[in-house]
């Protein structure tokens, strides 16, 4: 790039123009609109080294990370004072600079996890006074200074875990921040916990992680978490059973959420934690706890206050009659990944609010309304188990339930009976089963049922009216089955249905189409998933187009036809007049009808993806006409060569276009100007041509202050074959601007030259650059009748002018065919009409032993003789046979012959007949012509006939 247009670049950067300059930005994208005063750019995964200098400088969301950066400057930050979220997480990081971010006073969240910082310093915060939340979790901190968090004032999150903190005292600087609400510690290695160590005063801290961590001493001697709610001391004390000394119980009162999994404590070690949270704690995980009593532990864990309980993964096998009576005022039970394989009444006959209970992940079989007496649940997980069975009864009396889970177990029937008291059901989920079909399933209710999901089974069908009587259901997920069969009004009665999702099926366009009415009763429908199916069109135009009563269809989804769509009938979309949104990508398209859209005059996003729409009129301009609002074009991937199209297409609201992985070569100023509002534009991966057809776009791309070019200084050149490989942006541009006087001056100069040059050719060697002309057609023609095996059908072929044609009807013909029985090709005879003469005369030469050319003075003159001539000379030359028989039928002087170069040198080479004077005998003459008919072919001409 030249100093010129850095300076260019840097103006539009820094506001003077505008500052959102497509190319400045390089490898990042802008995620907002272009228009947008406070842009989000993305440069995450770009491989940068240091930070980005071209960032506009009205950012306010900059997302760097994953890249190389080993360390931040003073002055990499200079131009972002507007910034209020930066991650630079997953970086190289190991220093940043005293003063480097002191530039962003703005910063609400800073993101600086997964680097290799070693220390936080006094200053490496400094200037960060609106900072709310602070990760550095996943580095390698081993030292906080004293005054690092001092500038802090508003911080409220800071994430330490995983870190190399061994000592508690030093996470104490962080405490100058005195709004710290979140302080997570968690997976650094901390043996010993003293509250003195930390503060003595009470702390603002709500949430507390210490996770991870090989506690073997946790001791709070003063009231510093006073108003802590949740506190996280899951998997400590690993290296060895950990001591519990908290010397007032009310130190916790105020906390709500205890997380306890799988610590290393012994039961009656636990049974001393667990009073400290006595007054205040209204949820407990305990998952992982495999080795504690689960009895004792809820008889320790169970306070007035408690209402949730987690016993994840805790190996638990059997669930006595009494386990759960200290906690009979729970909301929630989570006993999912366990080993219960039965359940009884009895087990949860103490729950009174028990609201929801999950028992994902176990080894039910049945469920025997085990729960009949929880007439207050509301939310049951049973999926992942091994059912295989439901009956009548094992929902009796669940009047309140509204979330049922049943996905992942081995059910196989499902009877109408078994929602008769679902009353307010209003999700259910019987995906990854073994239904085979649905039948009569529904025919009573849940009536309230919202959301039906039997993605993941085995059914082949969908039958008449089996939804009727789902009237509320507005999601259908029906999704990986096998259905081929779709019956009319088989979607009857879902009159509030809004999403119907049926990929993955087995469908074709005989299930859409066997039907007027497949998707009749859904008045309402707004989005239709049909993609990998094996829906495939052989008419341009259907009998019943299967969308027609879908007249709120928002959204259509095609894509991924297993054995590819082919076509679109003309009129597949009738009846779409609202949709928006149309996905038609990877289904083997290689041309859209000009009538495709005129059903659907609403659509704004358009994805053609992975198809064949390589030919030039795969993609007609009037195709746009109808949909002149779309606004997104996706055509990644469908073997595009221009983008030409869109010339005449009207789409003067498209503001995305993407059209990556294609082999488009040049892109002209009048599109660009044919897409006025365009802000994003994808070529990647595209077969560029650095010549000066690019000029525009290059200079364009470079300079738009209103059209991002995603990548554009990743953009390559296909050719020519010397700069493949180079970046389009490094082509030189100025070398196409051309001094249009010097231009003017030097045609007319080359003009009045060749115009001299071609008089006096003309004039000094007409006959000899005709000859030359003539002759460079026999070459030409000689190279054709290579190519093809010629078959002879003729002995000899007849060269000669038409004035002459009496001679040859009255003397040759009778002679040579009717006496001597040769076979002869005539021009008036057995040239093919329709013909061009040429080809005719090739033709003629080359099926043909011999060519008799009757020279006259006529025939001199004669062009098409002339060219017989060439060809028959050409011949003799080329095959080295004797093949050209000359007869003079009148006498010719030799400077008569001299314009006429190829005969004279023909007649000074080769022996000729010559036609008697009137009242000489012939007899002679013909015998002579005889015996050159009969020359053998392989005796050998004089080579230096030419």
């Amino acid at each position: 790039m030249g100093k010129l247009q850095q300076i260019t670049l840097y103006i539009v950067l820094f506001g003077f123009i505008s500052p959102c300059s497509a190319f400045s930005l390089q490898n990042c994208t802008i995620s907002t609109p272009l228009r947008d005063i406070q842009p989000k750019v993305l440069c995450y995964k770009m491989g940068f080294f240091r930070i980005p200098w071209w960032i506009p400088r009205n950012t306010q969301i900059l997302d760097i990370s994953f890249n190389a950066f080993a360390q931040i400057q003073i002055g990499d930050f200079r131009h972002l004072s507007n910034l209020q979220d930066l991650n630079i997480s997953n970086n190289r990081i190991s220093q940043i600079q005293e003063g480097a971010l002191d530039d962003l006073s703005n910063l609400t969240y800073l993101n600086l996890a997964s680097n290799r910082l070693k220390a936080v310093s006094s200053g490496m915060l400094h200037g960060l006074s609106n900072l709310l939340v602070l990760r550095l979790d996943d580095n390698n901190i081993k030292d906080i200074e004293e005054s690092a968090f001092s500038t802090l004032q508003n911080l409220k999150v800071l994430n330490l875990t995983k870190n190399h903190l061994h000592y508690i005292d030093k996470v104490k600087p962080v405490l100058a921040s005195p709004l710290l609400e979140e302080l997570y510690i968690g997976s650094n290695s901390f043996d010993v916990f003293n509250s003195y160590e930390m503060s003595t005063k009470p702390l603002s801290l709500k949430k507390l992680d210490f996770s991870n961590n090989p506690l073997a001493t946790f001791q709070l001697t003063d009231n510093i978490f006073p108003s802590l709610n949740h506190l996280d001391l899951s998997y400590c004390g690993q290296n060895g059973s950990m001591t519990w000394n908290v010397t007032e119980k009310t130190y916790f009162s105020s906390v709500q959420t205890l997380y306890f999994m799988d610590v290393n404590m012994s039961p009656q070690s636990v049974a001393n934690v667990l009073p400290s949270f006595k007054n205040s704690l209204n949820k407990i995980r305990f998952n992982g706890n495999v080795e504690l009593n689960k009895t004792n532990l809820l008889l320790s864990a169970c306070f007035p206050m408690l209402r949730v309980v987690r016993l994840n993964a805790n190996k638990i096998k059997h669930l006595t009659d009494n386990m759960f009576d200290p906690c009979f005022d729970l909301t929630e039970l989570d006993l999912g990944q366990n080993e219960i394989s039965k359940l009884s009444q009895s087990m949860f006959r103490g729950f009174t609010q028990l609201k929801k209970l999950l028992l994902q992940i176990n080894k039910l079989t049945q469920i025997t309304n085990s729960f009949q007496i929880l007439s207050t649940l509301e939310f049951i997980d049973f999926s992942r188990n091994s059912i295989n069975k439901l009956t009548c009864d094992d929902f009796a009396n669940l009047t309140q339930v509204k979330t049922l889970y049943l996905y992942g177990n081995k059910i196989s029937l499902i009877r109408s009976c078994l929602f008769k008291d679902l009353k307010s059901l209003e999700v259910l989920k019987l995906g990854t089963n073994d239904l085979l079909r649905i039948d009569d399933a529904f025919s009573n209710g849940p009536h309230s049922l919202k959301d039906l999901q039997i993605n993941y089974n085995k059914l082949s069908k969908i039958e008449k009216y089996t939804f009727r009587n789902l009237s509320q259901l507005n999601s259908l997920t029906l999704n990986d089955n096998q259905i081929s069969e779709i019956e009319a009004q088989a979607f009857e009665g879902l009159k509030n249905l809004t999403s119907l999702f049926l990929s993955s099926n087995k469908i074709t366009a005989k299930t859409l189409t066997r039907y007027p009415n497949v998707f009749s009763g859904m008045p309402n429908l707004q989005n239709l998933d049909l993609y990998a199916n094996s829906i495939s069109f052989a008419d341009n135009k259907l009998k019943h187009p299967p969308f027609k009563d879908l007249n709120q269809l928002r959204v259509l989804t095609l894509h991924s036809q297993r054995r590819g769509i082919d076509k679109i009938p003309s009129n597949l979309l009738q009846g779409l007049s609202s949709m928006e949104m149309f996905y038609v990508g990877n289904t083997n398209l290689g041309h859209l009808n000009p009538d495709t859209f005129k059903f659907s005059p609403q659509l704004w996003f358009l994805d053609l993806s992975k198809n064949a729409l390589s030919e030039d009129n795969s993609i007609p301009a009037e195709l746009f006409h109808p949909i002149s609002g779309l606004t997104k074009l996706i055509l990644s991937r469908t073997q595009l060569r221009s983008l030409n199209f869109l010339l005449n297409a009207n789409l003067s609201r498209l503001s995305t276009l993407k059209a990556p992985g294609n082999e488009i070569d040049t892109i002209n100023k009048t599109l660009i100007q044919s897409l006025p509002r365009l802000e994003v534009l994808d070529l990647q991966k595209n077969t560029f041509t650095c010549d000066c057809h690019n000029e525009f776009f290059i200079e364009w791309a470079m300079k738009t202050n209103s059209t991002q070019v995603f990548y554009f200084n990743r953009y390559t050149c296909s050719y020519p074959r010397s700069l493949r490989g180079m970046s389009l942006t490094a082509f030189n541009i100025e070398s196409c601007t051309l001094n249009i006087d010097f231009i003017c001056f030097l045609c007319s100069s080359i003009m009045v030259t060749l115009t001299l040059l071609l008089s006096f050719v003309w004039h000094f060697l007409r006959y000899q650059v005709i000859y030359a002309y003539y002759l460079f057609l026999a070459y030409l023609y000689d190279s054709k009748k290579k190519q093809t095996v010629s078959t002879i059908r003729y002995d000899a072929f007849i060269s000669y002018n038409t004035e002459d044609e009496p001679w040859v009807m009255e003397e040759l013909i009778p002679k040579l065919e009717g006496e001597q029985s040769w076979r002869l090709c005539l021009h008036h005879r057995d040239f093919e009409p329709g013909r061009p003469i040429i080809d005719n005369i090739i033709d003629g030469i080359y099926s043909s032993r011999k060519t008799i050319c009757l020279i006259t003075r006529n025939y001199l003159k004669s062009n098409w003789c002339s060219s017989e001539v060439q060809v028959a000379s050409y011949r003799l030359f080329d095959e080295q046979k004797d093949v050209l028989i000359l007869v003079f039928l009148e006498d010719i002087p030799a400077h008569q012959l001299s314009p006429h170069h190829r005969m004279r040198k023909l007649v000074k080479k080769r022996t000729y007949l010559r036609w008697p004077k009137p009242g000489e005998d012939t007899k002679i003459f013909w015998q002579k012509l005889k015996m050159a008919l009969e020359t053998r072919e392989g005796h050998n001409p004089e080579s230096s006939i030419l």
